[in-house]
Formats: C-alpha cells, sequence, structure tokens
C-alpha cells in the first residue's frame, strides 16, 4: 500500500506541504495549520480559491519485491477524485476523471528499485465549466445551483460527488484528493480482483443456493486449469469445481447447493429477526502451483418488490417482500457524512447507523446525490439489519450521454455492482434521484419540441447502460429507473411517466411548507414515501462550535448564510407560528436558543404526524389510494452544522425528531387522528403475530397532573404487520364524558398495553394549538444525575403538566432514552447513553432543562 505521507503542491509551487493519502487537498492544509476549520463561520466562500486550484500529490517509494521475479505490477487507485494525471517515473500511466471508479495501471515495464509517482490534478471547477463548453450540441441544465446555496456550476459534467457542489443542506466543497487506497498489486499466472456472493432461493426444491462469482486476471496466453473448494462449515456445505481460466480479465460463476439437512438461517431486517451469516472459506488451487484462499461472510436473503393490483384501488402496489414476507419500510434518507470524507471514519459511521437502528429503522435511503457509501458502511447495516436503497450517484439534473461519459459510467456501474452486490442489506438499485420527475415536470423549462431528445437521452443512460449492466451483473436484487417513480408504469409509458408522482404506483417525494403540517389530509395517501420532511436548526452547542457571539440570532448574516434553502428560515417562523407562540426575549442570546428549540419542537412534531399517517394507511385503501408500504422521511444525517431537514445533527447528536422517531416508529404503537369530528385509535404493528392488547386512552386538563378521566378499553386485537382501527368516538361526547374539558383545556394521551411487558410507547393528541391551550402553567423542572453502571440515570420532577420537555447536556456526546416528551406524571426517569466518559458531575454542570412554557 502507498497509504501515508506524501507530498502536496499548489499550482504555482508556492504552498507545499506534508499530506496524508488517503486524504484530501482541504484537510491536509486543516491538518498543517495552513488553514482554519473549513466549517467555521464563512469558510466555505473564503476557501473556494482551494478548489479552484490544480493541485499535485507525489511521493518517492523503494519496490519492496524483485520487480523480475513478477510477471505483472499494476498500480491501483481505489478512488481518485477526480481529474487527474497519473505519473510514474516521468512517464504518463493515464488520466482519472471519475471519481466512483477504482483505476489499475500496468507498471510492469515502468517500475524501477526507487520510484516517484505524481497525481497531477486539475481544478474539478474549471473541469466540469470546460466540458459543458465542449458540449455543443444542446444545453445540459441546470447551469448553475440557486444563488441561496453559494455553489459551483456544471456539477453535472463531472462524476464526481454531486452535492459537492453545494446542496439545499450543504456547503460548496469540490475536493481534490486520492480520496481511497492507493497500492501496488504484482503477482503471477492468475489474479483475484473481485469475489461476490450471491443467494438464491428455489422454492420448489425447498433448497438455498448460492451464486460464488470471481473475476481474475490471468497473465499470459494460455488458459490456467485448476480446482476450486467452497467450504461453509456450520452448513455441512463442501463442494469442489474444475474450472479453467481464460487469459485477460474473465469471470468464473459457481452454482454451490447449500445441505438440504443444514438449517438455514436467513438475514432478518432489524425488528424482523436475526442478522445471522455463516462463514465461508473458497480456495482456488491451480496447476501454476499458487493457491488462494478467500473468506469471507455469507448471508441468505431474498428480496422481491411487489407491484400487482390491488382490489379496489387502481394502479398497482410497490412494496418489499424479504424471505416471503411483506415488510413496511421504516427509515431515512442518508446523505454524505462530511464534505471531506477521510474524516468519515468507522466510528462515525458506527455512531450513525446505530443510531438509525435504535430509532427502530429498518432502511436507509443512499442517495443519488452523494457517494457510493465505504465497505464498512454496508457491512455495518449488515451486522444491524439497516435494509438499503441503493441509488446510482446523478441526482436532480440531466446528465450528458457522449461516448466518453457513457464508458466512464458504465465502467463506474459495474465497478460497484461487484464491489456491492455480496451485501444482504442492499434490497433495491434506484438509477437516480428525481430526474424522472425532472423531465415530467419540466423543472427546466424545457422548450416542449426539445423534450424528446432529453427523454431520448435520458433512456439512453439510466435503461439502455445502467440498467442493463446491473441486470447483466445482478439477478438477485430489483432495479428501478427513478425516484419517485410509478414503477412498471414508468416502465410502460417509455420509461418517463407522465407524472410520477401518482399515489397509485411505485414511490413518491412529497414537500409542503405552506399548509398546517399537523392537518394529515394535506399529506398525500401514497404506496410508499420515500422522502418527506420539514427543516429544523441543530442545537446550539452545535451551532457554537463554528461560529462567534455575534452571529448568535436568528436573523444574523450567519444564519442567513448557513440556510441554503430558500426562504427556509421564514418557512420554519410561518410554520411555528401556526402553533406555538414566537419567543420574544428581549436577550438576543436566549431568543435565538428559544428559536432553535422551537424549530426542533416543529419539525418533530410535523414528521411524526406525517409518518404516523404513513404507518396507518398500510391496510386500507380510501377512495383507490393507499397501501402505504414505505415511510423514509428525508435526512437521517448532516454535512455540516447547518439548518436542514436531518434528525442526526453534525457530530452524531439526536435532535427532537430521532427522539421522536423512536416513538412513531415503535414496532406497536397507536395514533390518533381526528376526521369530520370523530376521534379515530389505530393499532400499528410490525410484530409478526396477533395480540389481543389493553388500549389506555387517558385525558388530562392542561392544568392538572390529575387525569380527568381514564377508559381501558381491553381485549383489543391488533393484527400481526398490520394497522387496524381499534377506537373511536366523537370529540364532542368525549368531552362530555370528561367533564369540565374543552378541546383547548384538555390533552387526550394512550397506550397499548399486553402480557410479558408488551408495551407500546405513550402516545398523545392535541386538541387545539398549544399557543391557544388554556390551564397550561409554567413548571418547576428539577432533575437529580445517578450514575448506574455505564449508563446515568435522570430523574426529573415537575409540579405541572410540561409539553416538549427537553434534557440538553451540550456538546457531551450520548443519547438520551427519550427527549422532548410530554410529562403527565410527577416523576419521570430518563437513562443517558454516554458515547464516551464523563461524569455526574460533568452531565450536571451541563444539563440544560427546558419545555414549552419556558419559552417567552
Amino acid at each position: 500500500s502507498l497509504r501515508g505521507s506524501w507530498r502536496l503542491r499548489c499550482g504555482n509551487g508556492s504552498v507545499s506541504l506534508r499530506a496524508e493519502v488517503p486524504g484530501c487537498v482541504h484537510t491536509a492544509l486543516l491538518c498543517r495549520g495552513l488553514i482554519q476549520d473549513p466549517y467555521y463561520r464563512f469558510n466555505d466562500v473564503m476557501y473556494r480559491w482551494i478548489s479552484l486550484d490544480n493541485w499535485t500529490y507525489s511521493r518517492t517509494f523503494k519496490t519492496p519485491f524483485d520487480v523480475r521475479k513478477w510477471q505483472k505490477v499494476n498500480l491501483v487507485f481505489k478512488g481518485v477524485d477526480t481529474v487527474a494525471q497519473i505519473l510514474l517515473n516521468n512517464v504518463t500511466l493515464g488520466r482519472t476523471d471519475n471519481m466512483f471508479n477504482r483505476y489499475s495501471f500496468d507498471i510492469t515495464n515502468v517500475i524501477q528499485e526507487v520510484n516517484f509517482v505524481e497525481v497531477r490534478f486539475l481544478s474539478a471547477i474549471s473541469y466540469a465549466a470546460e466540458q459543458s463548453r465542449y458540449h455543443r450540441a444542446h444545453s445540459i441544465p441546470p447551469v448553475c445551483p440557486p444563488p441561496v446555496q453559494k455553489g459551483e456550476c456544471h456539477v453535472n459534467f463531472i462524476r464526481k460527488e454531486q452535492c459537492s457542489f453545494s446542496w439545499d443542506w450543504g456547503p460548496s466543497f469540490p475536493t481534490q484528493g486520492i480520496w481511497k487506497d492507493v497500492r501496488i498489486e504484482a503477482y503471477n499466472h492468475y489474479h483475484l480482483i473481485y469475489f461476490s456472493t450471491t443467494p438464491f432461493f428455489v422454492k420448489s426444491a425447498q433448497q438455498w443456493y448460492l451464486e460464488v462469482e470471481s473475476i481474475f486476471d490471468v497473465v499470459g496466453s494460455k488458459p490456467i486449469a485448476g480446482l476450486v473448494t467452497v467450504n461453509i462449515p456450520k452448513l455441512q456445505t463442501q463442494q469442489m469445481f474444475s474450472v479453467k481460466l481464460q487469459p485477460g480479465e474473465g469471470s468464473i460463476v459457481l452454482l454451490v447447493n447449500i445441505n438440504k439437512s443444514a438449517d438455514v438461517e436467513a438475514w432478518w431486517p432489524n425488528g424482523h429477526g436475526r442478522q445471522t451469516g455463516y462463514n465461508m472459506t473458497t480456495t482456488f488451487m491451480m496447476e501454476t502451483g499458487c493457491q488462494i484462499e478467500k473468506f469471507s461472510k455469507v448471508y441468505f436473503r431474498t428480496v422481491e418488490l411487489v407491484q400487482e393490483p390491488i382490489p379496489g384501488s387502481p394502479g398497482l402496489s410497490f412494496y418489499f417482500r424479504i424471505n416471503g414476507l411483506p415488510i413496511f419500510i421504516k427509515g431515512s434518507n442518508w446523505i454524505p457524512a462530511d464534505s471531506f470524507q477521510d474524516r468519515v471514519t468507522y466510528d462515525t459511521l458506527r455512531l450513525l447507523l446505530k443510531s438509525a437502528a435504535d430509532a427502530n429503522m429498518n432502511a436507509l435511503r443512499v442517495w443519488g446525490g452523494g457517494v457510493y457509501e465505504q465497505d464498512e458502511f454496508y457491512d455495518i447495516c449488515d451486522e444491524i439489519g439497516i435494509m438499503i436503497w441503493q441509488d446510482f450517484m446523478f441526482a436532480c439534473a440531466l446528465y450528458p450521454t457522449n461516448q466518453n461519459y457513457l464508458e466512464s459510467v458504465r465502467a463506474e456501474v459495474s465497478h460497484q455492482v461487484r464491489r456491492l452486490k455480496s451485501h444482504p442489506s442492499i434490497i433495491l438499485w434506484s438509477g437516480n434521484n428525481e430526474n424522472e420527475a425532472a423531465i415530467a415536470s419540466n423543472w427546466f423549462s424545457i422548450p416542449y419540441p426539445d423534450i424528446g431528445l432529453y427523454i431520448k437521452e435520458y433512456v439512453t443512460l439510466y435503461v439502455k447502460n445502467i440498467r442493463e449492466i446491473v441486470l447483466g451483473e445482478d439477478k438477485s436484487r430489483p432495479f428501478v429507473a427513478s425516484s419517485p417513480t410509478n414503477g412498471l408504469e414508468s416502465v410502460k409509458e417509455g420509461w418517463l411517466s407522465q407524472n410520477p408522482y401518482d399515489t397509485h404506483y411505485g414511490d413518491t417525494h412529497f414537500y409542503d411548507y405552506s399548509s398546517d403540517c399537523w392537518n394529515w389530509t394535506v399529506y398525500p395517501k401514497t404506496r410508499f414515501a420515500s422522502e418527506y420532511g420539514f427543516q429544523s436548526w441543530p442545537s446550539f452547542s452545535t451551532i457554537e462550535k463554528v461560529s462567534s457571539p455575534e452571529d448568535w440570532s436568528y436573523t444574523s448574516n450567519f444564519s442567513l448564510h448557513r440556510q441554503h434553502h430558500e426562504d427556509g428560515n421564514i418557512q420554519m417562523l410561518q410554520e411555528i407560528g401556526r402553533h406555538f407562540k414566537l419567543p420574544q426575549s428581549p436577550d438576543p442570546v436566549k431568543q435565538f436558543k428559544h428559536m432553535i428549540y422551537l424549530t426542533q419542537v416543529m419539525q418533530a412534531q410535523c414528521i411524526k404526524a406525517e409518518t404516523e399517517f404513513y404507518r396507518s394507511s398500510q391496510s386500507e385503501i380510501i377512495n383507490g389510494e393507499g397501501h402505504t408500504m414505505g415511510a423514509l422521511y428525508w435526512q437521517l444525517n448532516d454535512i455540516w452544522q447547518a439548518p436542514s431537514w436531518a434528525s442526526l445533527e453534525y457530530g452524531g447528536k439526536w435532535k427532537l425528531l430521532h427522539y421522536f422517531a423512536q416513538n412513531f416508529f415503535a414496532p406497536l404503537l397507536p395514533v390518533a387522528y381526528e376526521d369530520k369530528g370523530m376521534l379515530h385509535i389505530y393499532g400499528i404493528s410490525d410484530l409478526h403475530e396477533d395480540h389481543k392488547l389493553t388500549l389506555r386512552v387517558v385525558v388530562h386538563a392542561w392544568s392538572s397532573l390529575e387525569p380527568v378521566c381514564t377508559l381501558a378499553k381491553e381485549g383489543v386485537t391488533v393484527k400481526a404487520q398490520s394497522a387496524v382501527p381499534i377506537y373511536n368516538e366523537s370529540i364532542s361526547d368525549l368531552l362530555e364524558r370528561c367533564r369540565n374539558c374543552t378541546r383547548k383545556s384538555c390533552v387526550i394521551t394512550f397506550c397499548l398495553m399486553g402480557e410479558d411487558g408488551l408495551q407500546s410507547p405513550m402516545n398523545y393528541y392535541f386538541l387545539s394549538s398549544l399557543k391557544d391551550a388554556v390551564g397550561l402553567e409554567k413548571t418547576q423542572l428539577s432533575a437529580s444525575v445517578s450514575q448506574q453502571d455505564d449508563v446515568y440515570i435522570f430523574v426529573l420532577q415537575t409540579t405541572a403538566i410540561a409539553p416538549f420537555v427537553t434534557l440538553d447536556v451540550g456538546s457531551i456526546k450520548g443519547r438520551f432514552s427519550d427527549n422532548g416528551f410530554l410529562m403527565t406524571e410527577k416523576k419521570k426517569m430518563v437513562v443517558f447513553y454516554p458515547w464516551e466518559p464523563t461524569s455526574v458531575e460533568e452531565l450536571e454542570r451541563s444539563l440544560i432543562l427546558i419545555s414549552l412554557l419556558d419559552v417567552v
């Protein structure tokens, strides 16, 4: 490996420094103290010069072996970001122009005992602009991002992380660097490049098979014969194959029959079973006498995307069956965890993904404007049961289809599918993000006579190239061309449907910042909600790290600069103003902190309402709509410290939304909504068996911790993997039954309880806006902290009912068991799970306790 220390210099040589590989120019400059934190204040704009320069990485290395003993020596780059000329000993080996490709250069005749390797980068910004100028045939929109994003232009002309030129939640840092491993590979006779395993279950024979594919480079002009042994001890499966490797690059596919008497445990998503994997050893013994032993983990699971007619509804279903079982997809959308990929460590990924699983998620969509994630990302998902909807890296734009571009994309797709297809966590390949919709809704105002050309190019790229390669490489998973799409209906309409947002087919993306988000009737009763969301600000402790005191107001230049979504800060104010009183504190910093708190309350409450609507629509068809089988809100994580749609802040801290997600994605949940004066409660279950439960409905007056009235309905059947109505009552009857209650003076809480401690989270329903609530009084909140083994116990006490009680321990890393809750009892215990060592004293010192009535 050539990891480690390289030299780095700018275009004219005036800046020269030591740089780590894997890495990029920005982190190298930061590491050597030549720039400040790029995320600090306005540095994204101040440091534009870095991306506009052309940087060169170089180093010398001694060859660690006798060159003459090897028939072939390659210099292999796992990832180059992005446009570069590669030289060894002043000989140009080739050029790179795709961040998502693996590049291998034959250096057999160039390598010496001591070598000088150079990677001469070209600014991604200049390259993209130049490519766009070369493309004279017709324009490929969009040319530039909206000004509010403070980004760079023509990102669709370069095969690079699309959001690195800015997005509506992220900065523009078009990096240059060797972002993955680089190494020398020397071999005789033959060399294994890719190795993958894909399971298949044959129903008629009731048997599992494993397709083992190996891609080799064979040196020389003669085929090489030999034996391959595949051994899975736990499944009493061992098989031997005679193989012949042809000269050049080629693949062999072996079909392994899993012993029928072995008890194969399938891989299940989080919340549905275990994530069992089996150790497998594959040994290649070739006649040339050298042996390769490959150790891998294999998993057994099947996936189907079911698109079939539904009785009583026009259109088709759109849901996933895993191991034959329909699974409701619960989760979010993943974006790159940092602008500088070399900072994304295993621990960063583990923390974010574990937080997703801890919030009862079973799936994430790896969104098409970022990167194909690193191997560890998918390894962790395999291990904790997070299913992955995998986009190819094309987003919110049209793309060129000239020969060079298509060749580069074909290499990218085939590399990524080969690299990733063994992961059971990946359940779907998807061609792009929103590009079908971009053409169908004509986002880029293309003149009507020209649209045909763009449709043709769309089909060329996603169907004739990407889809063709995916189907050739991987027959074990479904493929859709875009998201949102109408699935098979889009295919029928020539891969471009008239309305990709049609609720009767495929998936939908839905955003609405002007309606009341508590009102469920504004949400689409879709088959699958793959994007929806609302913004909020990250907590003060997160913002504080990248700002200075003059920035700490909602209307400061900094607050405007950080907001990359047009009118985003105003939209949040409007959404808050519908249901809450806006803070009026004369102290600007206090007012800013209260605003942050309210944006998080608003975001959590909005997405709770929307997600509960999607989950309760899974078993019914109303006016031809329903059977919703997926809810992936936008978005899980943040790329920097700024207002965004995320539920996890940069650094991993949970926003209130993430705590709410833990409840609204719970495996067992009662959900209330109101329709024409009637209160309906649904019982939602992801459990595999029916349960007889008790529904407890408690009505409180805002003014008292003593309930006004309590109702326990016993013998309520909540059906396995469905959403069924379990209770309804007219609101007027309910208010009469609970005397002295009005819509403004009372609140309803409810939960499901069963035997063996089976219990849903406590849920609630507000009968009016909280700004109109009568009887709510400011409470004395207090907390005592104690340590118990490696967690901390917070015992909270209140003197009155308190909505949205929030514990914040600043920048101490960790998470609470619950947060942002409605406190209707005098005492509540909350657990703090630290992610790094802390102490009772430190927690007490940092704790800020706040509830809705503290906002003045």
